[in-house]
């Protein structure tokens, strides 16, 4: 998945990702990011998340070998 930074407001940055606008503090981008650039994002989740995911994709895979 990528986003753009759209522009910089102070300590944030603006960020467009999909048809949403959202502003994140500057210190989770690149130190080098700049206006106009496109960012790969990567979504970390926690364990909790992550087992919760697991348990639901298994269910879906359960329910679709049944049919």
């Amino acid at each position: 998945m990528q986003c753009i930074v759209d522009r910089f407001e102070g300590d944030y940055a603006v960020i467009e990702y999909y048809d949403k606008v959202l502003k994140l503090p500057k210190v989770f981008l690149p130190r080098e990011a700049h206006e106009g650039d496109v960012l790969d994002v990567i979504i970390m989740l926690d364990d909790v998340e992550t087992d919760k995911m697991k348990s639901e994709t298994k269910k879906l895979m359960d329910d679709a070998w049944e049919k």
